[in-house]
């Protein structure tokens, strides 16, 4: 399988294919195919966002005088 890339958007429920990539397809009509769709996943990036925040707001409390727990068994 030959692999083709191209950034679109979805339009009254259908992918647009850019000019270029229709001509290359045009040898292909008739042939099966295998299309796989990446999304964005905007609540993912949310979630790295929100735990790199708290990580960051939780370390900012930390004092050189908690060290001592650091060394306890």
């Amino acid at each position: 399988m030959k692999a083709v890339e191209f950034k679109s958007k979805i339009k009254n429920n259908k992918i647009d294919i850019p000019a270029a990539i229709r001509a290359k397809l045009d040898y292909q009509q008739g042939k099966a195919i295998r299309v796989i769709v990446l999304m964005e996943d905007i609540e993912a990036e949310d979630d790295i966002n929100f735990k790199d925040k708290a990580l960051t707001d939780f370390f900012k409390g930390y004092s050189s005088s908690d060290a001592i727990y650091d060394e306890y068994k």
